[in-house]
């Protein structure tokens, strides 16, 4: 079974005398955390809006692990009686973190207090809850890289009772707030998806985050500085395919600018059957030079 981590960045795109908001769809298979042997990838789509039916087109015969936040266009995706098969939700614990963050920002306050501004309060509860989840992280931290099953002896000893911790924290507190109340969401968010949240308990292969996904949109926040809009929905689209190619080359530890330049240089006379020498995590920089040599 394979591991998903998406994300959504928006795109401007031109339209006549402005610009629409367009969306970017990241996939990302990044399985190094868990002693995976599939090599790294990223795969964007674009497209127009954010309907959930573009991500259904995008999966539509795939399954496996999908770790994303929670976003309602993914709900349809974790139907149990799915063609071709199940895909399984794993809660991202770094999106679940923000919003306690935020209540918690003790920096932020003593700034806004700095600038003669009214220091933001800083909610107790918040920042225990944000002290307990970073518990989880610093656990993570020693077993990246472990194979699934050592990730997940670790997980249910040290990390289980944390995590029950936690919800019994929440779950006592949760009443006292009124439904409006800033916190009172944050914990929403876990609590209704808490089997999301718990699955990384039990298998090894599910990540306490899918920052690989955003770390792959990264190319497209500094990018949009520099090309500001994408000029049409079929510029959006090749966009989509050349951030699927660079960010791949990228997270295999490969020059993107070489890579693409030598396999630009080579791919019209390579052989069909030996295309997959050219992917990036089968292309060598040694054997480039050999073959213009030749």
């Amino acid at each position: 079974m394979q591991s998903l981590r998406p994300t959504l960045p928006t795109v401007p795109v031109l339209a006549k005398g402005k610009t629409h908001t367009g969306r970017c769809w990241v996939y990302v298979r990044d399985d190094r955390p868990f002693g995976g042997g599939a090599p790294p990838a990223a795969m964007f789509y674009y497209s127009r809006d954010r309907r959930g039916d573009h991500v259904e087109a995008h999966l539509v015969r795939w399954s496996g692990l999908l770790q994303a936040d929670a976003y309602s266009g993914y709900n349809r995706l974790y139907a149990t009686d799915r063609t071709p098969g199940p895909i399984l939700e794993a809660g991202c614990w770094a999106h679940a973190r923000r919003p306690f963050f935020t209540l918690a920002d003790i920096e932020a306050s003593a700034r806004r207090k700095a600038e003669g501004k009214a220091p933001a309060p800083i909610s107790p509860l918040a920042l225990e809850i944000v002290q307990r989840i970073d518990a989880l992280f610093e656990i993570e931290r020693g077993i990246n890289g472990k194979i699934a099953d050592e990730r997940c002896a670790v997980r249910q000893e040290l990390s289980r009772p944390l995590v029950d911790e936690l919800e019994a924290r929440m779950r006592a507190e949760r009443p006292k707030l009124s439904r409006g109340n800033d916190l009172a969401k944050a914990m929403d968010y876990m609590l209704k998806r808490w089997a999301a949240f718990t699955r990384f308990l039990d298998d090894g292969r599910v990540c306490l985050s899918n920052n690989a996904a955003e770390r792959g949109l990264r190319g497209i926040a500094l990018g949009r500085k520099s090309w500001l809009f994408a000029g049409s929905d079929r510029g959006g689209m090749r966009a989509a395919a050349m951030y699927s190619l660079i960010i791949t080359a990228k997270m295999n530890g490969i020059d993107p600018q070489a890579w693409l330049a030598d396999v630009l240089a080579r791919i019209a006379e390579h052989p069909l059957h030996r295309l997959d020498e050219l992917l990036p995590w089968n292309w060598k920089p040694e054997l480039a030079a050999v073959s213009r040599a030749a």
